[in-house]
C-alpha cells in the first residue's frame, strides 16, 4: 500500500514495464515491510516442512489437481480461512486507528493507508472469505445429500476454484506492489474514475473481481446442473434436504446477479482505460447508473451469502432437536420468496438519491416484505426445537447464537427500510453495525457451525468440544462489544470510514469496539487451536459413521466418504431418507461395478495462473505481457478441449475397496 507517486504530469508508460516503477514498491512503509517479511519467513518454513516430509507430490496429485468435489470444497474452506486472517487483520487495524485518533490525534495510519485498509477489508471479506466459505460448504455437502458421485462438471469445478484463488492472489499482490483501491468496497464513481483515482489501486480491484467472478458464475451453473440432473433415483425436488434447496436458490441468484456485476465492472474498466463515459457526468454519462447496477447485484449478493447458511442451520436444528424440521414446505417456499424478492429491494441502499416519495415508498415496503419469509424461517427453527430433545453441542450453540444475533440485525434492517429513518442514519455507523449484525451473526456463525457439524463427515473425527465452546463464547461476547457501540455512534450521527475525529466523547465507544475486536481475535485463535489440537488428537476424537445421528442422506456414507460416494441400492422414497433406512435395518449392497471417472487435471491451475498474469499486466499497462498471457490461456483452453485422455476406468476391486459405486459419467 505505497504512497501514490505525485502525478503532476501524465504517467510515463514504459514499453517493457508499463507504469510499474520502483516508486510503487512500499519499502518506506514499516507495516507493509514487516508483513512482507513475516510472509516470506512463513513461506520458507512451510516449504521446508513440505520438502522434509515429502508432501509436494501427494499435495499436487491428490489435492491441487483433484476434481473430487469433496476435496475442492475443503480447499475452498482453506482459502476462506487464509483470507479471513488477512481481512480480520485489516479490521483490527481500523479499530485500533479509530480508538486512538480522537481530539486531533492522527493515530498511526495515514489517511491514504486507512482508506486502502477499509476498502480491502470489505472486498476480501465479501468476495474471498464469505463467498469462499459458502461455495466450499455447498461443494462438499450438496452432492452427497442428493446421492451424486460428483458435481455435473468436475473439471469446471476445479477451474472455478482456481480462478477464485487467482483473484485472491491479485488482491494480495497489491500489498507489496503498488496500492489497493481507496474507494470503498463497491468502488462508486466518480471517485473510482481515472480523474480521481490515478494509480493502480482501482485497477487491482477491477481485475481481481472480474477473474474471481468468472469462477463464481461457472460454479453457479455447475451446481444448478448437478441438482437438476444428478439426484439419486426416486428423489423428487420436494424430497431434497433444505440445505440442497438453499443451495439451488443461491446458485440461481449467482447466475442471475453476477453477470450484472461483470457488466458493471466492464463499463467502469472502459471508462478508466479507453476514456468511455458510462459513469462520468460529462459526455452523457451518469454515475447513478453505476449505483443502480452495482446494487442490483449487491443486494442479491447478501442473500447469496446467507441462504446456504439458512440451510446449514436447518440441518443442525433438526439433528440436535431429534425431530424432523418443522414446516419443511414453508421453509422451501420462504427460500424461494427470498430469492425473488432479493431483486426488488436494491434501491433501499440509496434512498437519499432523490428518487421521490413514491419510489422510496415502493422499495421501503418491499424491503419490509422480505422480512416475512425470513421470519418464517426463524419460527420454523424455534418450533423444531419446541418439545424436542435439544442437545447444546457446539453446532447448536452457534445456531442459538445466530438466532438471537441475526434477529437483532433483521429488526435494525426493517428500521432502515423506513425512508425517513434511513435519511437520518444513511452512511452512519448504525448501518455498519446492522450489516455486520447480519453477516457475522449469520454467515460467520453459520460457517463455524457448519465446519463443526460436518468436520467428522469430512475427516472421520470430531473437533474438540472445549476449544469449540471457547471459540463460540469469545465470538459471541466479542461481537456485542464490537458492534453494539457502533449503533450508539450511528444514532449520534458518526459517519462511516472515519480515520480521525475531533469529538472526544466518541472515543470511549471506539475503545469498547476495539476491545470487542480483540475478543473476536481470541475466538478466531481458539478456532485455529481447535483445528490443530483435534488433528493431533484425532485418534482420541475418532467417531463412527454417524456421529451426530443426522437425518440427511450424506450420513449414509462412511466418514470420511470414499472417493465416489454411494452404494448402488440407494433409492429415495421421501424426505429424511437416511432416518427411514436406519429404522428399517438397511443393509449395504456388495454388487460393485467399475465406474467411469475424470482424472486429475492441472488445466485449471494453468488457466488461472494465466488469468493472474493477465490481470497483473492489465493493472500496470504491460500490454505485451497481457497479450501473451491472454493468447496463451485461449490456446491452452482450446488444446484442452481436444484432449480425450482425461477419463479412466476404476476397476471393480478398487471400487469394492473404497466401498462405493457411482454412475457412469
Amino acid at each position: 500500500m505505497a504512497t501514490e507517486p505525485a502525478l503532476t504530469a501524465p504517467e510515463t508508460i514504459s514499453p517493457i514495464f508499463g507504469r510499474l516503477t520502483l516508486d510503487w514498491i512500499p519499502y518506506h512503509e514499516p507495516i507493509l515491510v514487516g508483513t512482507f517479511a513475516g510472509i516470506v519467513l512463513g513461506g520458507i518454513a512451510v516449504v521446508a516442512l513440505m520438502t522434509y516430509f515429502r508432501l509436494w507430490v501427494p499435495l499436487w496429485r491428490d489435492w491441487l489437481t483433484s476434481v473430487d468435489h469433496k476435496k475442492i470444497g475443503i480447499m475452498y474452506m482453506i482459502l476462506g480461512f487464509v483470507m479471513f486472517i488477512r481481512g480480520f487483520a485489516d479490521a483490527l487495524m481500523m479499530r485500533a486507528q479509530q480508538a486512538l485518533a480522537a481530539g486531533g490525534s492522527e493515530g498511526y495510519l495515514p489517511p491514504h493507508h486507512f482508506d486502502q485498509v477499509f476498502t480491502a477489508h470489505g472486498v476480501i471479506m465479501i468476495f474471498f472469505v464469505a463467498m469462499a466459505f459458502v461455495t466450499g460448504i455447498m461443494n462438499y455437502v450438496m452432492p452427497q445429500q442428493i446421492g451424486a458421485r460428483d458435481v455435473a462438471f468436475p473439471f469446471l469445478n476445479n477451474f472455478s476454484f482456481w480462478m477464485t484463488v487467482a483473484g485472491a492472489l491479485l488482491v494480495n499482490v497489491s500489498l507489496f506492489i503498488g496500492e489497493f483501491a481507496r474507494v470503498g468496497w463497491l468502488a462508486f464513481p466518480p471517485l473510482s474514475g481515472s480523474a480521481f483515482s490515478h494509480g493502480p489501486g482501482v485497477d487491482y480491484y477491477l481485475w481481481s473481481l472480474q477473474i474471481a467472478g468468472v469462477g463464481t458464475t461457472l460454479s453457479g451453473v455447475n451446481l444448478i446442473a448437478t441438482i437438476f440432473k444428478m439426484r439419486a433415483k426416486g428423489m423428487k425436488l420436494f424430497d431434497m434436504p433444505v440445505f440442497t434447496w438453499t443451495t439451488l436458490c443461491t446458485n440461481v441468484l449467482i447466475v442471475a446477479a453476477f453477470p450484472v456485476l461483470t457488466a458493471t465492472l466492464t463499463m467502469l474498466t472502459l471508462d478508466r482505460y479507453l476514456g468511455f463515459h458510462f459513469f462520468t457526468n460529462d459526455m452523457g454519462g451518469n454515475s447513478m447508473m453505476y449505483i443502480n447496477l452495482i446494487w442490483i447485484w449487491g443486494h442479491p449478493e447478501v442473500y447469496i451469502l446467507i441462504l446456504p447458511i439458512f440451510g446449514v442451520f436447518s440441518e443442525i436444528v433438526s439433528t440436535f432437536s431429534g425431530k424432523p424440521l418443522f414446516g419443511y414446505k414453508t421453509m422451501v417456499w420462504a427460500t424461494a420468496c427470498i430469492m425473488v424478492l432479493s431483486f426488488v429491494v436494491w434501491l433501499h441502499h440509496f434512498f437519499t438519491m432523490g428518487s421521490g416519495a413514491n419510489v422510496n415508498a415502493f422499495f421501503g415496503i418491499t424491503t419490509m416484505i422480505i422480512a416475512v419469509p425470513t421470519g418464517v424461517k426463524i419460527f420454523n427453527w424455534l418450533f423444531t426445537m419446541y418439545k424436542g430433545r435439544v442437545r447444546f453441542e457446539v453446532p447448536m450453540l452457534w445456531t442459538t447464537g445466530f438466532i438471537v444475533t441475526f434477529t437483532i440485525g433483521g429488526m435494525t434492517g426493517v428500521l432502515l427500510a423506513v425512508p425517513p429513518v434511513d435519511f437520518q442514519l444513511h452512511n452512519t455507523l448504525f448501518l455498519i453495525a446492522h450489516f455486520h449484525n447480519v453477516i457475522i451473526g449469520g454467515v460467520v456463525f453459520g460457517v463455524y457451525a457448519a465446519v463443526t457439524f460436518w468436520w467428522p463427515k469430512a475427516f472421520g473425527f470430531k473437533l474438540d468440544d472445549k476449544w469449540g465452546r471457547r471459540s463460540f463464547w469469545f465470538w459471541f461476547v466479542g461481537f456485542y462489544f464490537a458492534f453494539m457501540p457502533l449503533y450508539a455512534l450511528g444514532l449520534m450521527g458518526v459517519t462511516r470510514r472515519l480515520n480521525a475525529y475531533m469529538d472526544q466523547a466518541w472515543q470511549i465507544y471506539f475503545v469498547v469496539a476495539a476491545f470487542g475486536a480483540v475478543l473476536i481475535a481470541c475466538g478466531i485463535a481458539c478456532g485455529f487451536i481447535n483445528f490443530a489440537y483435534s488433528i493431533i488428537n484425532r485418534k482420541k476424537l475418532a467417531c463412527g459413521p454417524d456421529p451426530w445421528d443426522a437425518r440427511t442422506l450424506e450420513w449414509a456414507t462412511q466418514s470420511p466418504p470414499a472417493p465416489y460416494n454411494f452404494p448402488e441400492n440407494i433409492v429415495v422414497h421421501g424426505r429424511d431418507e437416511w432416518w427411514r433406512m436406519k429404522q428399517n435395518g438397511f443393509k449395504w449392497s456388495t454388487n460393485y461395478q467399475p465406474i467411469h471417472m475424470p482424472n486429475s487435471t492441472s488445466t485449471g491451475i494453468v488457466l488461472a495462473a494465466g488469468a493472474l498474469v493477465f490481470g497483473f499486466a492489465m493493472v500496470w499497462y504491460i500490454w505485451w505481457l497481457a497479450a501473451i498471457s491472454l493468447l496463451g490461456c485461449i490456446g491452452y483452453a482450446i488444446a484442452h478441449t481436444f484432449n480425450y485422455d482425461r477419463d479412466h476406468w476404476i476397476p471393480a476391486s478398487v471400487v469394492a475397496a473404497t466401498e462405493r459405486k457411482g454412475e457412469p459419467a
